[in-house]
C-alpha cells in the first residue's frame, strides 16, 4: 500500500490497486459508468463526442471502459478505438481478433506449446495392396 493523492480531487488516500482515485471519486465514476451504459443502450448509434457531452464524461474515460471490456459497442456503432498493435478500429478490448490470434501464436511458440495439427485423412489402399487371408 502506498499513500497517493486522488487524480480527480487531490485527496490523499491509501492506494492498493486499480484506478488512482479515492473511494468517493471511484463511487462517482461507477455511477457515471452505469449512466453511460444505459445511455448507449438507448442510443446505440451515438458518436463519441455526443456521448461524452450528454453524459459529461471525458472521451478518455469512455475509451478506458472500452479497453477494459466493460463498455462494448455494436458493430454498426460509429464509436470505435484503435487496436493497440495494428491500429485497426475495434469495438471493445485492446486488440483486434487478428492481433489476438497473432499474439497467442507467438506466445505458444515462445513457450514451446504447439497445437497438434489436424491429421490429413488417410488414403485408402487399393484392393490389390490389401493382405488377404484364406479361411
Amino acid at each position: 500500500m502506498e499513500l497517493i493523492s486522488c487524480v480527480k480531487c487531490g485527496k490523499l488516500f491509501q492506494h492498493i490497486s486499480g484506478p488512482r482515485v479515492c473511494q468517493q471519486c471511484g463511487k462517482e465514476l461507477e455511477e457515471k459508468f452505469v449512466e453511460v451504459k444505459a445511455y448507449v443502450r438507448e442510443h446505440p448509434n451515438i458518436d463519441m463526442r455526443t456521448l461524452s457531452k450528454e453524459c459529461e464524461v471525458s472521451p478518455k474515460q469512455i475509451q478506458r471502459w472500452v479497453r477494459e471490456d466493460r463498455l462494448v459497442f455494436s458493430a454498426d456503432s460509429p464509436i470505435g478505438i484503435p487496436c493497440e498493435r495494428c491500429g485497426k478500429t475495434i469495438k471493445s478490448g485492446r486488440f483486434c481478433e487478428s492481433c489476438k490470434n497473432g499474439i497467442t501464436h507467438d506466445l505458444e511458440n515462445a513457450a514451446g506449446i504447439r497445437k497438434p495439427k489436424s491429421e490429413a485423412p488417410k488414403k485408402k489402399a487399393p484392393e490389390s495392396d490389401k493382405m488377404r487371408f484364406l479361411g
